[in-house]
């Protein structure tokens, strides 16, 4: 029978339960700020254990989570969610997250009445 860990790296154990697509991108959130161990802001190396709540910044929404159990190995999603426990504020609506003056793809350039749209929604230019 396998002996159970005590600690591993963060950026692995973020790979290993899914909650980055790989571990290189793990290890660059790490880097970048967007992860934070107990509070304390993360490199890659850094231990976790059991009971350490992880906190991951993710296209404009915060995952706060506690770890139950530690892996190394990348699981199936179903084992995966068994490793810890999320304590995440909900999403926010996607409208809320979409950008600003979003244009069709292929559509051209804005003609100058969405122009001068752009533009009051920016407050660059008064409205009339």
């Amino acid at each position: 029978m396998a002996e159970e860990q005590v600690s591993t790296r963060v950026d692995s154990w973020i790979w290993s339960v899914r909650l980055a697509k790989t571990r290189s991108m793990a290890s660059t959130a790490c880097r970048g700020g967007h992860v934070r161990v107990n509070g304390v802001r993360a490199k890659p190396a850094q231990t976790v254990r059991v009971g350490d709540e992880v906190r991951i910044r993710q296209e404009g929404w915060e995952r706060v989570v506690i770890i139950s159990r530690i892996i190394t190995k990348r699981v199936g999603a179903p084992i995966a969610a068994e490793c810890y426990v999320d304590k995440s504020p909900p999403r926010p609506p996607r409208e809320a997250t979409m950008p600003v003056g979003l244009r069709d793809r292929g559509a051209g350039r804005p003609t100058k009445r969405e122009r001068r749209r752009i533009e009051r929604l920016f407050g660059r230019r008064p409205p009339h």
